[in-house]
């Protein structure tokens, strides 16, 4: 007797809960060291309103999808954990003075507009947080990119991708420590490499997308970053802003980015070229976030010309 029923015929272990449980472990360091980094630099109070950033962002993203399964009258999806993980790649996104109802709007626009409207989880056709992030970019310039209190001098506190940008030099191991202003969860690259290792142990993200976006930036900053084949310089680049953030934590978007092999790195090979031009010949220092959301939407392309021919399927054209 056969057992005959509907694929898929094998299953793993793993449910997105657990993904997504994964997920906020692996970033519980840069989120750690955000918080810390922020006492540090600008005193106790900006260390307590990063916890805060990140506990507002988080709660908004899960209010706003249980809120919205409830109108519709779909079934409770707050449960699989992605709402918590949207918020805080979210808030990791946002310095630490960012006010907090901008905050929560960016969170009701990540679910609502960019997730949920288009069918939820796995539906999506950008990923939820770097949507919001990009909003918040075009409608509040100003204050995504106060990465100063005001009584702070601008000059000593502007981060170290600003400094590069502007031909200032900079600290390549204050960079990779992270021991400088930014964004709550970009600035040390040690603690986000903790937590991609985490990740890659537990088998969550495919290694293919975030070193081959990693390793075409850094070669295109060597052929066009204005600073020759200067290595300590490509290095400064990869360290800083939210590259090693984007590319291990955002880029492996499972929704997101191509699940063909061939695809990933033809993903990978995009995300470093836009960014690095971005980075190069852009009006900002950044070029992460709208990397990362172009590439997103190239993603059904990038699947349709990489997608493996089935077998025998040449063998039957010649016939």
């Amino acid at each position: 007797m056969y057992y005959v029923s509907s694929s898929p015929h094998v299953k793993a272990k793993l449910t997105t809960n657990r993904i997504m449980i994964d997920v906020v472990i692996a970033m519980i360091p840069a989120a750690l060291f955000g918080i810390i980094n922020s006492g540090m630099l600008f005193g106790g109070f900006y260390a307590f309103r990063a916890f805060i950033l990140i506990a507002v962002a988080i709660g908004s993203c899960v209010l706003s999808e249980y809120i919205y399964n409830k109108i519709i009258k779909r079934e409770q999806t707050i449960g699989d954990m992605s709402a918590v993980v949207t918020g805080m790649i979210l808030a990791l996104n946002l310095p630490v003075t960012f006010p907090i109802w901008m905050t929560i709007l960016g969170s009701v626009f990540a679910i609502i507009v960019v997730k949920q409207l288009f069918g939820g989880l796995g539906q999506n056709f950008m990923n939820p947080a770097l949507g919001a992030r990009c909003f918040l970019v075009l409608s509040f310039a100003k204050q995504m990119t106060a990465f100063f209190p005001v009584n702070v001098d601008a000059v000593s506190s502007a981060t170290p991708l600003t400094m590069l940008k502007n031909g200032a030099d900079t600290d390549l191991l204050t960079m990779f420590i992270g021991n400088h202003a930014g964004t709550i969860g970009e600035t040390s690259v040690i603690a986000l490499l903790i937590g991609a290792l985490y990740l890659t142990v537990r088998n969550i993200i495919d290694l293919r997308i975030p070193l081959t976006y990693i390793g075409v930036f850094a070669v295109c900053i060597l052929l066009f970053g204005g600073q020759g084949f200067d290595s300590v310089y490509m290095l400064k680049h990869i360290c800083g802003g939210g590259l090693i953030f984007g590319a291990f934590y955002m880029a492996t978007d499972y929704s997101t980015s191509p699940i063909t092999t061939k695809g990933k790195y033809l993903y990978g090979i995009c995300l470093g070229v836009l960014t690095a031009l971005f980075r190069t010949f852009g009006n900002t220092a950044e070029g992460v976030s709208f990397a990362i959301i172009f590439c997103n939407l190239l993603v059904p392309l990038i699947e349709n010309i990489t997608i493996p021919k089935a077998f025998g399927l040449e063998k039957e054209k010649e016939a």
